[in-house]
């Protein structure tokens, strides 16, 4: 059996995944410049994105803010990270309400799920949106230092947060996901689901990589924790950042050594083997209650259609 080949070197399948391509140049070697901080923050012509938990503020299709409307927003906030610059040379914040805002006409807050899947903004803000969302979830979680339990303070433009006690460094984290699409054969993929599921979806099987594990063994454990299936060779094809809230997903492909399945009830509703006509007419429909895969927004989708050779 041959997994999914490769495209020829130079072709960055990860660029296709949504939330994937940011157009800003991140500049992390501007971060700690207060004074040049500062500056881009005085910039007129500066940007600004408000979340409010893992809503976004739109306003008439647009989900930056620049001049008054920046300044008055940035009052709502109490961390400012600094994004980058985009190709104009324009500096990027991110900050986030207090509170949930009291919104103007023509305003709306929009989960991050919504804004790609509904094409509310145009896909170059779903970058951006995606590390402004993991890198606020994270100072939410990172208020108090995990060494001592003292206040701790950002600083580093909202990279870093330092105890102001013992003075430990805390840096952003991002937690790695594997998630995989597993042949059986040329012809058969193993697809699950789980009780939160709509009805009729399945999808690749997933599970977060665990301390000293490579992608590899990551794969091949969450596979038979889930579907009791022994895995083989493991091809790693493409990744996604996925900011619910501050995820990695790694997606690989990987081939079945053993077909007899047996479902974790305490993880999973079900798992089966589908051949590729049955993925193909699940690609297709879009209908609830009918067996279909997720939405164009999931790296599963993607993994999906490339060995279904639809992309």
């Amino acid at each position: 059996m041959i997994l999914p080949s490769d495209p020829p070197f130079g072709f960055d399948w990860s660029s296709h995944n949504t939330y994937s391509t940011n157009v800003l140049h991140r500049h992390s070697e501007q971060r700690t410049d207060e004074a040049l901080v500062q500056r881009h923050l005085a910039d007129p012509h500066r940007r600004l994105m408000m979340l409010f938990g893992d809503r976004v503020l739109v306003k008439s299709g647009r989900l930056d803010f620049e001049g008054n409307a920046a300044s008055a927003l940035f009052q709502e906030t109490e961390t400012q990270i600094f994004l980058g610059l985009d190709a104009e040379g324009r500096p990027w914040f991110a900050g986030e309400f207090k509170t949930e805002p009291e919104l103007e006409p023509g305003e709306t807050l929009v989960d991050l799920r919504s804004l790609a899947r509904d094409a509310v903004v145009g896909a170059d803000g779903f970058g951006p949106v995606a590390q402004a969302r993991a890198t606020l979830f994270w100072h939410q979680r990172h208020r108090f230092c995990g060494v001592c339990g003292a206040p701790t303070v950002s600083i580093a433009a909202g990279y870093q947060r330092t105890c102001t006690g013992c003075g430990t460094q805390h840096f952003p984290r991002t937690d790695p996901v594997v998630i995989m699409l597993i042949q059986n054969g040329d012809d058969r993929v193993l697809l699950g689901r789980t009780p939160r599921f709509e009805a009729g979806m399945y999808t690749c099987l997933a599970g977060f990589m665990e301390p000293g594990e490579t992608v590899e063994d990551a794969v091949r454990r969450e596979v038979k924790e889930e579907s009791g299936i022994d895995v083989g060779p493991v091809r790693y094809h493409a990744s996604q950042p996925w900011p619910f809230p501050a995820n990695l997903m790694l997606g690989c492909y990987g081939e079945a050594i053993s077909t007899d399945i047996v479902v974790d009830k305490a993880e999973m509703d079900d798992c089966r083997w589908f051949t590729r006509d049955e993925v193909k007419a699940m690609l297709a429909t879009t209908e609830v209650g009918k067996l279909h895969c997720p939405p164009r927004l999931a790296v599963a989708r993607h993994l999906i259609e490339v060995w279904a050779d639809l992309k």
